[in-house]
């Protein structure tokens, strides 16, 4: 019940359905002014289906620069695992890295591989393409949003989220199942946790030491969501600008960076795209527990009106919208890759 009400009080933890209800009119508007409700594909004219749905992480990762995210590469489903192992090796990826699948669904089947036995129990459950990708080796992750029209030079950033990732720290006394249900936001994982971590929770941590229990940056597994947009900066802008110049074509998303510090950040030095998302981009600072529910429908809007008129001028310069036989398939399969996801 004390979970329940939780929940109930911070919308947060609403369900997507009922949190967007506003913006499916919006979204209908919009549609109807572009004759199509699959304008988003020509948001990001190189990113598959605008990066709405069905994108795969690798044909992003490969418009980006290699320089800015960490070595990563592609493993087919169900090849034999021999392959796998040979993939690890050839591209020097040690371990632990990260697992996680080509096409994902918000965080879900994102794990941490700590040895080869780990990895061969999670490539004998994928029934999808994943990635193998070396763990970034800074300890801060943001958010930012950035927006650049097709006839501008440059872009902005319309939002930064910083996260907070699901940390216990220890008092001497108190298992780590105990800390856990200290924190509502942390108890709701605990069913997780336990899959995860099993009779590891019992154990006591010392006074003082910290444990990351979910090291990804994710709202739905216990990531804390706090708005930093205030820290938009001139230098920042200018980094994160001549960095997606470079990426063809891309004019509207939010991408997920780790970094060493914020003056670092700010100078172009010691940080990596986690990942970068296109047109379903959620502006996420919404989910701040400062805001409320009205903050994030102007933002959620505000976005959409960004991905819209971006969508426009794209078509006018040539990239067409999805069909609507084309996207109702690519939202089939979209219904089909989600549930192989959420069963893993």
């Amino acid at each position: 019940m004390r979970l329940f009400l939780h929940k109930l009080f911070h919308w947060e933890y609403w369900p997507f359905g009922i949190v967007y209800i506003p913006i499916y009119f919006l979204w209908a508007y919009y549609a109807l002014r572009a004759r199509t409700i699959f304008f988003f594909n020509a948001c990001d004219p190189k990113i598959k289906n605008g990066g709405f749905f069905m994108e795969s992480k690798m044909q992003i990762y490969n418009l980006i620069p290699q320089r800015y995210y960490p070595k990563t590469n592609l493993v087919k489903e169900k090849i034999p695992f021999e392959e796998v192992e040979g993939l690890v090796t050839a591209y020097k990826i040690d371990f632990p890295f990260i697992a996680k699948p080509d096409i994902g669904l918000r965080g879900s089947a994102v794990k941490k591989i700590t040895n080869p036995e780990e990895l061969k129990t999670y490539h004998s459950k994928a029934d999808f393409d994943y990635l193998i990708q070396d763990l970034i080796p800074y300890d801060k992750e943001v958010g930012i949003f950035y927006v650049r029209f097709p006839h501008e030079k440059n872009g902005r950033i319309t939002g930064i989220v910083a996260k907070e990732f699901l940390i216990v720290e220890g008092d001497g006394c108190s298992t780590i199942e105990e800390l856990v249900k200290a924190n509502p936001r942390f108890e709701i994982q605990l069913k997780a946790l336990k899959k995860e971590y099993g009779n590891q929770l019992k154990a006591i941590l010392p006074q003082g030491e910290r444990k990351n229990l979910v090291p990804y940056g994710n709202h739905a597994r216990g990531a804390k969501f706090l708005d930093y947009s205030h820290l938009i900066s001139a230098e920042l802008t200018k980094v994160i600008d001549e960095m997606c110049l470079q990426i063809p074509e891309f004019y509207f998303g939010r991408m997920d960076v780790m970094y060493s510090s914020w003056p670092e950040l700010e100078q172009g030095k010691n940080f990596a795209i986690v990942e970068l998302n296109g047109a379903a981009s959620e502006p996420t600072h919404i989910y701040d527990p400062k805001h409320s529910l009205f903050f994030a429908w102007k933002e959620l809007a505000r976005h959409i009106g960004y991905m819209f008129r971006i969508s426009v001028a794209n078509y006018k310069r040539g990239f067409p919208y999805l069909s609507h036989k084309a996207g109702m398939e690519q939202y089939r399969l979209h219904l089909e890759q989600s549930k192989k996801i959420v069963n893993f």
